[in-house]
């Protein structure tokens, strides 16, 4: 298999996030003018600065779902901050004695609260503390409605230039994933095919627990990218609702990495097993090694994009279900040989039942996989 493909995609995922970075850098610039803009004529002294901080806050949210629930939670967090202010003037002055009563009780507000929250409400209080001991009530009131009109502008800018989506990294993330688990696969059926048992089996263990790593990444990209559809005006103005995140996908791969993990796992402990009659049979190693290899041709087969609508080829889920055919008759002949005892080394049983049931476990896994690449390309 060529790297041209991957490639190409990891070019495109880069050119698009150097696009993302001008229209954050163009939202930001946006949210900031027109918060100074709005706020500022009726500010004192002309200066909203709490009014742009709060609305960069608010535009530089990683979604428009966060830039409402962050919105949300700093708006509490700021007025809570100004209400400690006031009440802790009004008892004990601008005093270094208000500040350390600001620190405790921001530290004491309760473990509901995250840090960041009673940081922020902390800091809020104190930057209000100074300005509520000569004009109480105005302290109190411009800043609560400078936090809101710096959130609502945030909030509007974020949702109605260009919100953000994370398709094109969910895309990418679990399409690796994919590939690495299939490129894994196939190289354990060659390697048994081979004879290379012994000397690449601690290599192909190694590589089944480092696609924990991708498993996380592709977790975390598909989490955002589902994330980033929820409010989307985008998807409202061009019916995008339900574009695929991967979601569905990547629970199936997972449980294809599961059994990756425990069929390199087995041949490993096979490998170094120093009791004679618990060493696998070549027979069905090489029966074995044929089902590996077919079921990472299925695996790399749904990590490669669909084609184009109305170009020539198989589509990816065709593929798929061609190799898995494959696996499914070769998995029953191994069944069938282990059942009239026709394959030699039988004191390995244990090791041949775990290789079995891991087998199993992964044509049902790669069922689902076809499935929704299947679905995927109808939609």
């Amino acid at each position: 298999m060529t790297t041209a493909g991957p490639l190409r995609r990891l070019a495109g995922l880069l050119r698009t996030k150097r696009a993302d970075h001008v229209v954050h850098g163009a939202k930001t610039l946006i949210a900031a003018l027109l918060t100074w803009g709005v706020v500022a004529p009726w500010s004192p002294d002309g200066r909203p600065y709490m009014a742009v901080a709060t609305a960069l806050l608010m535009v530089n949210a990683s979604t428009v779902y966060q830039s409402v629930t962050k919105a949300a939670q700093n708006v509490v967090a700021r007025v809570g901050g100004l209400l400690l202010a006031l009440a802790t003037a009004r008892l004990l002055g601008p005093t270094a004695g208000a500040v350390a009563v600001i620190a405790v009780i921001a530290v004491l507000a309760g473990p509901r609260r995250t840090a960041d929250d009673r940081l922020q409400i902390a800091s809020s209080a104190v930057i209000a503390l100074a300005a509520t001991a000569t004009d109480p009530m105005g302290s109190l009131v411009s800043p609560a409605l400078q936090t809101l009109t710096g959130a609502a502008v945030g909030i509007a800018v974020n949702a109605l230039v260009l919100p953000p989506l994370y398709l094109n990294e969910s895309d990418f993330a679990v399409r690796d994933l994919a590939r690495s688990m299939g490129t894994l696969l196939q190289d354990m059926g060659t390697g048994l095919s081979r004879r290379q048992l012994a000397s690449k089996a601690h290599n192909w263990l190694h590589r089944a627990r480092s696609l924990d790593k991708r498993l996380a990444r592709a977790e975390e990209q598909v989490q955002q990218a589902t994330e980033s559809l929820r409010w989307n005006t985008r998807c409202v103005a061009h019916t995008r609702r339900k574009e695929t995140t991967f979601d569905d996908t990547f629970r199936a791969l997972r449980g294809v990495s599961i059994q990756v993990r425990g069929i390199a796992r087995t041949l490993a402990d096979s490998a170094h097993d120093n009791h004679a009659g618990h060493h696998l049979g070549q027979q069905f190693l090489d029966q074995y090694a044929e089902t590996l290899q077919l079921a990472g041709a299925a695996v790399q087969a749904f990590a490669e994009p669909a084609p184009a609508t109305g170009s020539p080829g198989t589509p990816p889920h065709e593929h798929l279900r061609g190799a898995i055919d494959g696996t499914l008759a070769w998995h029953d002949t191994m069944t069938d040989m282990i059942t009239r005892g026709t394959l030699t080394k039988p004191g390995a049983w244990h090791t041949y039942g775990s290789l079995m049931t891991d087998a199993e476990r992964l044509l049902a896994d790669l069922q689902l996989v076809v499935q929704v690449a299947k679905a995927q390309i109808e939609h």
